[in-house]
């Protein structure tokens, strides 16, 4: 007798266990025939996380739930596009993106649109302009070259160096043919640590991403004492694999992120530090 009701007990779990796994699949039938469309887009934290979580509500009107997943770097972003980890990414420029796509001949990326723009700014907690950098100070950059050609024009705006004749957007630290102050260059740093070593009161000036300034607490206003000018600051860029470009969620992720509501949303938390498009 006692076996039986064993049987007839194990038969009833067994049941139940069916039912709930039924009302699950149900719940998950009912949540793709309500047509939203998941999108998985990869961005280094500040701002472009932050800028992606304000265009959540826009996107999930529009029947797109996003999914925001957070890089420190400027590597990883881009090998998790091309092995489809993503559908697209938000962090870089077009220099940068041409210039990994030279390195990397299996990365077939395309921009489909600018949102912000992040100048390149120069700190310093010992001076207050470039003009009162001693001879010998030692300037750290990153070691990305596409911001090499960003950085070094700054410089020579201030007349501290002179560059070769039309190296432009292309400049390297080889490049330069005067520098009456014998300006030390250093270009061994990751961008992502760039923050740290200007912390740790490294070198005479760091030059650092707008986003790691952010992320890394630097008061910008008290310690900038140079920036890119707006004319010549290149747009951040929302990045897909070729074959997505025409995709619709994708057209819809940029229309959202370009839209005035977002567009405003950067300058009031930015106050200028980032730079909508639509300025």
């Amino acid at each position: 007798m006692k076996k039986v009701f064993s049987l007839i007990a194990i038969a009833l779990l067994a049941f139940a266990l069916t039912a709930c796994g039924g009302a699950k699949n149900d719940t998950a039938d009912k949540a793709g025939k309500d047509g939203n469309k998941k999108l998985v887009v990869g961005a280094t934290a500040v701002p472009h996380a932050e800028v992606l979580e304000a265009a959540k509500p826009l996107l999930k009107e529009k029947g797109i739930d996003l999914e925001i997943q957070v890089f420190q770097d400027y590597i990883l972003p881009n090998v998790a596009l091309r092995d489809k980890e993503l559908d697209a990414n938000y962090f870089q420029t077009p220099g940068y993106l041409d210039l990994q796509m030279k390195e990397n001949k299996d990365f077939d990326f395309v921009s489909v649109g600018g949102i912000h723009k992040e100048p390149i700014g120069i700190y310093s907690k010992k001076y207050k302009s470039l003009k009162d950098l001693p001879k010998g100070a030692k300037i750290i950059m990153s070691d990305s070259l596409s911001d090499h050609g960003r950085i070094l024009p700054i410089f020579e705006k201030e007349g501290l160096i002179k560059l070769k004749e039309g190296v432009g957007v292309n400049a390297r630290v080889e490049d330069i043919i005067e520098n009456p102050k014998n300006l030390d260059f250093s270009t061994l740093i990751e961008a992502k640590l760039l923050a740290s070593s200007f912390d740790s009161g490294e070198g005479d000036a760091v030059v650092i991403n707008t986003n790691y300034a952010l992320e890394g607490g630097i008061d910008i206003g008290k310690y900038g004492i140079a920036f890119e000018g707006d004319d010549v600051v290149p747009a951040n860029l929302v990045v897909v694999r070729s074959e997505d470009k025409n995709r619709k969620e994708i057209k819809t992720l940029v229309e959202v992120l370009q839209s005035k509501e977002i567009q405003d949303f950067i300058q009031d938390k930015y106050k200028g530090a980032v730079v909508s498009v639509s300025e």
